[in-house]
């Protein structure tokens, strides 16, 4: 799949669908380059102690290849559940593409999941085998009596004990030819939770589509992506939709090798480092984490970078951080928007003149997206509604994993909802402005977080912040923001009244925190966005018991 044109009134008026009759994700994105070029590199690993180790594309399928005989020898056939509980490392690729070739269902999950976390989506899933590591195999250890469905757990290393199955010796010991299933397009391939940020984490099914689906997105964000070159990187968990199918295995499908590696714990000053040594052209980078290279003194001059495309959504990125990446970075950062229920359909686009201050870019060609009103009908351009995608759409997921009403109550009509509001312009740009219940009134003024998060990080003693809704008798509900100091800062009353004083002068009067709180940590979901409803929820009781 290319993009005909270069403007992008063009692309959008060539471009068509072509989903073939059979679709296999472990065959497209591996075995076919494996017969075309099996010496083309595939996947590179990044260490910040030693030689970077390059991984073919022959290698990776006769890699995974073993592995999904070795799944069938465990007694695992097409349709069965299988969880990766995995860092980014070699075997969760070919994890992955064992799992496609066979029919089976993959199941990611982040290996940050505590055994309580793990146990809901193992269960909820009805996982019969999970490929780990030891750190994995000792938490599913504790909860393994509660999973009669759990039939076996495969673990990486030296870690298995004599109830589990050794990866290393389980690949040995099978053969390397394997013939893939036929699947087709909507085949089930692929369960992942939603982050769960509104209420229990619901499972996202998506048929072996969903990698094409995404592509029209990628070579928006990623400026024509695949170019000579083109080499591709993401901190992203790879079990999050959008390290998985932002970057990892559309970009195994287009030939562009992804980095992958040394950073167990993300760490801004070594992230410039792996991006200059790996030498890596297309990032995804969560607004989150690009806050956090924010802090790092003078990149370019520092680090050899070679960045051709930096592409980032799943929260506003703000304009404070645009304006970084234009002035150190000298590029311009893409921003897009999804779901995991329907990922990457509206993006800036700058090389095809897609690109406003504020706003998250336009209708990616292919997807029908808009704004809409409580009964389905499309909002007049500067009128807030509900972000929506007409279905059909090859990105869209199948449903929820056994879970009707919830897949039910997804749309109106045929109209898959987001839970997100935004504003659509007369140019077709869309202003995020947030999801339904992160929204903050105050005396009748509605407002998203994001845009006070966005000034909070502009003052330098603020790392990162979260914004949300206090009760208030009076006036519905005040702002109050939850505050990350930057090191070499100490929290005080004079603190808490500049910080006031610099998001009202940038912002409105009537908008600024008037409470601030001073904390130690932000949680974050697995896939970097802010967990607001924890904090809602403590300055809800603190308006209690006041």
């Amino acid at each position: 799949m290319r993009f005909a044109g270069d403007t992008f009134d063009a692309i959008v008026r060539d471009f068509s669908w072509d989903l073939p009759e059979l679709y296999n994700i472990g065959v497209a994105c591996c075995d076919d380059w494996a017969v075309r070029e099996p010496g083309r590199v595939a996947l590179r690993r990044w260490r910040d102690d030693g030689p970077m180790a390059e991984t073919t594309y022959g290698e990776l399928a006769e890699l995974s290849d073993r592995l999904a005989n070795g799944l069938s020898r465990l007694g695992a056939s097409a349709g069965d559940r299988v969880a990766i509980v995995l860092p980014q490392r070699l075997e969760t690729v070919a994890a992955h593409l064992a799992i496609y070739k066979s029919a089976m269902i993959a199941v990611p999950l982040a290996r940050l999941f505590q055994p309580e976390a793990l146990e809901y989506r193992l269960a909820r899933a009805g996982v019969s085998i999970v490929v780990t590591d030891a750190d994995g195999a000792a938490k599913i250890r504790l909860i393994r009596e509660r999973l009669p469905e759990l039939r076996h757990v495969v673990v990486i290393g030296d870690g298995a004990n004599a109830a589990e199955t050794g990866f290393d010796d389980l690949v040995a010991s099978t053969s390397a030819g394997f013939t893939a299933a036929v699947t087709t397009p909507d085949t089930p391939a692929l369960i992942i939770f939603t982050s769960g940020t509104t209420g229990p984490p619901k499972g996202a099914l998506h048929g072996h589509r969903v990698v094409i689906g995404h592509l029209p997105g990628l070579m928006t964000h990623h400026e024509f992506m695949p170019q000579p070159g083109d080499m591709a990187w993401t901190p992203a968990d790879w079990a999050w939709a959008g390290g998985l199918l932002n970057i990892l295995l559309p970009c195994l499908m287009l030939g562009v090798p992804v980095v992958y590696g040394g950073l167990d714990r993300f760490d801004p000053e070594k992230a410039f480092r792996l991006m200059s040594e790996a030498g890596v052209r297309n990032a995804f980078i969560p607004p989150t984490a690009l806050r956090l290279m924010r802090t790092v003194e003078a990149p370019a001059r520092r680090f050899a970078l070679t960045l051709r495309t930096v592409g980032s959504g799943g929260e506003s990125l703000g304009a404070a951080t645009h304006e970084w990446a234009q002035r150190e970075l000298g590029l311009r950062v893409n921003e897009f928007y999804g779901q995991t229920e329907c990922n990457l359909v509206l993006s800036c686009f700058g090389a095809a003149g897609v690109m406003k201050a504020g706003s998250i870019g336009k209708a990616v060609p292919g997807h029908d997206v808009a704004v809409i009103d409580d009964s389905g009908g499309v909002c007049p351009s500067g009128v807030r509604g509900e972000v929506a995608i007409s279905r059909p759409d090859p990105v869209m997921f199948l449903g929820y994993w056994r879970d009707e009403a919830a897949t039910a109550k997804k749309y109106r009509g045929d109209w898959l909802l987001t839970g997100d509001q935004a504003v659509v312009d007369a140019e077709g740009y869309y202003q995020f402005v947030g999801r339904d219940d992160d929204i903050i009134n105050v005396a009748g003024y509605r407002v998203g977080p994001g845009e006070i998060e966005d000034s909070l990080i502009t003052h330098p003693a603020v790392r990162l912040a979260a914004a949300v809704g206090k009760p208030d008798a009076l006036k519905g509900e005040i702002v109050k923001a939850y505050v990350v100091l930057a090191p070499g800062h100490e929290a005080s009353a004079a603190l808490a009244d500049d910080i006031r004083r610099h998001v009202k002068a940038r912002l409105a009067a009537n908008i600024y925190p008037r409470e601030v709180e001073f904390v130690d940590d932000i949680p974050l979901t697995t896939t970097g966005k802010v967990i607001r409803r924890l904090f809602r929820d403590k300055a809800k009781a603190e308006s209690l018991s006041a």
